[in-house]
């Protein structure tokens, strides 16, 4: 065929749609063939309106500009005397999408990722658009590890032009990474690097984490932590040459080998500062965490450059530049370093923007932000207005932004926005615990009182022995300085039968008023004064102790407490913290006037050190003292402190350790007044659930001493185990298991302890 020909059959190919005619101006447009497009929707697309002189090259266009719209699988023009007839066929219309075989991923997850691509419901079906998305998902399949996953899709023409797309989903089973390799590696164990790796064998655990099933992003993280590692440990040319994965032919076994270059091991010899300092120089070098002499280390190079940058940015420097630049001395192996500093302009805040919240007033919103409008900026201070906003609980999330203000360069607005929560809770609850067994409780709140931040709170908790009831307030900004103040009124009542306890019964009512005082962003002082009425009853089988008592001051007994209260709080986190330090004191003391003169105090020290990202330490120290003071009056004996529980010495049964009464024929605690615990705990998460379930190693130990005993750190009684804290979708969850390691004869013992509540 010579080319001639072939030239003239394609240019015909093109002209069929359009017949050939005379020009002529258009009468009319007539569209024919539509069934669910509007003819007004085609005549919008038409280059050719009525009146225009209709042409061989328009007619052309006009198939063009409607075979672009996607709605037609064909496009024809034809001529009715002076009438433009345009013929169309409509592409059909999608109907539904099902699934079949899919378990690895949600349904709804893959119909909106469909949507997105232009595959749903109602749109107009295009096989081009079905081929990628097929295409994709198996992709994703893939990413998961599941090679021999296959998928095909199935259309079936519908009534009314429609059609439904199924895809049909052979999953197949996960292959599993069988081995990796480390090619390369001289100066450490490849048992130490591939501890670094999130992908693993398969392990016990994998199951759950699936860690043994290949991923891209999963070996590009691991890549870049094993860089990392080099980095740190001075290798300043450590380099990944290739990194190659294999599969099996039975596509079950995955296969990773990572081929490294080591380079040599370098020293710092020198680290300058150089540039604009913006403050005094002295200063800016107590930021430097890398010191000549020191092994290399790109973590601390990198801490040094966001310190001075942080530094820059607390004295309104908002987009200081800070950079390291290397010189090597490959003979000597050294590495000296020059950190630039370009401060920038100085700038300030003009406006402080509050956004996303509907409900919550402004000013509970405002009264948080430490960072002030006309202020210079500082970084600081905007973190910190940020961390209080999100402590408020009211909102589920909250993002700030820092965006220079349009045709200025110093100035900036802070952009606080909040995304809001339901802040009142109506609760109805269930729950166990080693000690009381069955627990009913309820309480209706609400945190955030007519989006005002103040808290109204109804308790309810009706444990076999000890029952509560409260009704509370709180202003958390009494005054503009922050000083809160709120007041409580309860009814409890004691029952110690099914405890450890020596029997007696107690039914107390009373209220208060209290005060508290910000001292710091995380210091505060509370102050407090009420008033308690408590009845007491006595039996045959109470210990003599108690009888006296109640023979010298009567069943009913009046008290003024005054509390006054100091904490200090600088966790990372409230549930799960891995550093930081919480401290608190208190002093509770029965001012003359009523029938009891007494003082309670207690201290508590805790404090989170990271060992490394995975394990945190736990070191928790608490004692108490508690005595009377005049001569009218007696320590009251429900004043008194115990231990032993999962709250204090695990292994031991709650509130069992101390002095004994054993009168009776039977053995029963008393409690003391001054109180002695120590806990130190290994703790960790499980892989994936960083922030719902905790474990941890412990050991404790813990002792209480009664009125006139000697305090002998001897009589300690000591325990250790397994413990673990998860926050389940039913509640939140404590246990160990603990085994004590010098038990005496009259101690009481229990191994399994936990405390289980949920809301229905």
């Amino acid at each position: 065929m010579n080319r001639s020909l072939l030239s003239a059959l394609v240019a015909s190919l093109f002209a069929i749609p359009a017949l050939a005619f005379e020009p002529f101006a258009v009468k009319d447009i007539r569209v024919e063939g539509i069934q669910r497009t509007e003819a007004g929707t085609v005549f919008s697309y038409l280059p050719v309106k009525v009146g225009d002189t209709l042409t061989a090259e328009k007619s052309a266009q006009s198939i063009k500009a409607l075979f672009a719209t996607g709605f037609f699988k064909d496009v024809r023009i034809e001529v009715d005397k002076d009438v433009m007839v345009v013929v169309v066929q409509e592409r059909p219309a999608i109907a539904r999408i099902d699934f079949t075989g899919m378990k690895e991923f949600e349904k709804d997850t893959i119909l909106k990722a469909l949507k997105d691509t232009g595959i749903g419901d109602g749109r107009i079906f295009d096989r081009a658009l079905l081929d990628k998305a097929e295409q994709e998902l198996k992709r994703q399949y893939l990413a998961r590890g599941k090679y021999a996953a296959n998928v095909t899709t199935t259309v079936t023409p519908l009534e009314r032009n429609r059609v439904g797309i199924s895809f049909n989903i052979d999953e197949g089973a996960a292959a599993k990474i069988k081995q990796i390799n480390i090619v390369g590696s001289n100066a450490f164990r490849e048992k130490e690097l591939l501890g670094l790796f999130e992908l693993t064998t398969p392990g016990w655990l994998s199951w759950y984490t699936k860690n043994d099933q290949y991923s891209r992003q999963k070996l590009a993280a691991d890549i870049e932590k094993l860089r990392s590692f080099y980095m740190n440990q001075g290798y300043l040319e450590f380099n990944v040459e290739s990194t190659q994965v294999s599969i099996s032919p039975d596509k079950q076994d995955v296969y990773i080998t990572i081929n490294v270059s080591e380079g040599e091991r370098y020293q710092v010899s020198s680290i300058k500062l150089a540039g604009d300092f913006a403050l005094p120089e002295d200063e800016l070098k107590k930021l430097v965490k890398v010191k000549p002499g020191d092994v290399f280390s790109r973590e601390k190079l990198n801490e040094t450059t966001k310190a001075i940058s942080d530094r820059l940015g607390n004295e309104g420097y908002a987009f200081a530049n800070v950079n390291a630049a290397p010189e090597l001395d490959k003979e000597k192996r050294q590495v000296a370093f020059t950190v630039f500093i370009d401060p920038g302009k100085r700038v300030y805040v003009r406006r402080i923007n509050v956004t996303g919240n509907t409900k919550t007033r402004d000013e509970v919103v405002r009264r948080e932000v430490r960072q002030m409008e006309g202020g210079w900026y500082d970084g600081e201070r905007v973190t910190a207005s940020k961390e209080r906003v999100d402590r408020l609980g009211y909102f589920s999330e909250v993002s700030v932004e820092t965006p220079a203000v349009q045709g200025t360069a110093d100035q900036v607005d802070v952009n606080l926005n909040v995304t809001e929560k339901p802040t009142g809770n109506l609760m109805l609850g269930m729950g166990t615990s080693s000690t009381d067994k069955v627990i009913l409780s309820g309480s209706i709140s609400q945190n955030n009182f007519m989006g005002s931040g103040n808290n109204v709170a109804i308790q309810v908790n009706s444990a076999k022995s000890q029952r509560t009831y409260v009704l509370s307030y709180t202003n958390p900004y009494f005054t503009i300085d922050g000083v809160s103040q709120g007041f409580d009124v309860y009814h409890r009542t004691v029952d110690t039968s099914s405890t450890e306890l020596a029997f007696y019964k107690s039914a107390s009512s009373g209220g208060g008023i209290r005060f508290g005082f910000p001292i710091s962003e995380k210091q505060s002082l509370g102050v407090g004064i009420g008033i308690d009425s408590t009845d007491i009853s006595v039996f045959d089988s109470s210990p003599n102790v108690y009888k006296r008592y109640v023979q010298k001051f009567g069943n009913r007994n009046l008290s003024l407490p005054l509390t006054l209260n100091w904490a200090s709080d600088s966790k990372d986190s409230f549930f799960f913290p891995t550093k930081g330090t919480f401290q608190k004191a208190g002093i509770e003391i029965a001012l003359p006037g009523g029938d009891l003169q007494y003082y309670r105090t207690n201290y508590q020290l805790q404090h989170f050190v990271p060992l490394n990202p995975k394990f945190t330490l736990m070191l928790n120290g608490e004692v108490g003292y508690a005595n009377n003071y005049g001569s009218t009056s007696d320590l009251p004996f429900f004043k008194n402190f115990y231990a032993g529980g999962v709250s204090s010495v695990r292994g031991y049964k709650a509130s069992s350790l101390g002095p004994i009464d054993t009168t009776g024929g039977t053995v029963e605690r008393l409690g003391g007044n001054r109180r002695v615990v120590g806990n130190a705990e290994l703790m960790w998460a499980l892989p994936g659930m960083e922030k719902s379930f905790r474990v941890g190693l412990f050991f404790d130990a813990g002792q209480v001493y009664g009125k006139g005993e000697k305090l002998n750190l001897g009589d300690l009684r000591y325990s250790s185990g397994i413990s673990a804290a998860w926050i389940s979708p039913i509640g939140p969850l404590k246990f160990s298991y603990g085994v004590p390691l010098n038990k005496e004869n009259e101690d009481k013992t229990e191994s399994f302890q936990f405390q289980l509540g949920t809301t229905f």
